[in-house]
């Protein structure tokens, strides 16, 4: 499957999905007018690509400034789909938010809650 690279924008994240090296990176802000159309081809892909692997080692990493409910949703199904995944290989989940920003922080541990098998970091980013 080819790499994905989509730059940010005011609304929708940056994303980078190195599928030849299994690390994958959503950051910025999330609220795309359409949701669906933004994530969907994006989560078949990773779908697809994650019911391929075994013993394989991926790392996901996710640095979100604001996401919207819509988003949230997504981002329940990635964490899914990152769950199932870790069933058969060694799934790293990297959480970044900034110091202040408590409500990040609580996001990324609720959404950790819920894991059994991918591990889970929270990482806290200096503000500079």
């Amino acid at each position: 499957m080819d790499d994905i690279l989509i730059e940010g924008t005011e609304r929708a994240p940056k994303v980078a999905f190195e599928f030849s090296a299994n690390k994958f990176a959503i950051s910025g802000e999330s609220y795309p007018e359409d949701v669906t159309a933004f994530y969907g081809e994006l989560i078949g892909n990773l779908e697809a690509h994650f019911d391929s692997l075994e013993g394989q080692s991926v790392t996901f990493s996710f640095e979100l400034i604001y996401f919207n409910s819509s988003t949230a949703k997504v981002m329940m199904r990635l964490f899914e789909m990152l769950d199932e995944c870790a069933e058969n290989n060694d799934v790293s989940i990297v959480w970044k938010y900034e110091e202040d920003d408590d409500n990040m922080q609580e996001l990324g541990e609720e959404f950790s809650e819920d894991l059994e098998n991918a591990s889970f970091k929270l990482e806290e980013i200096p503000i500079s």
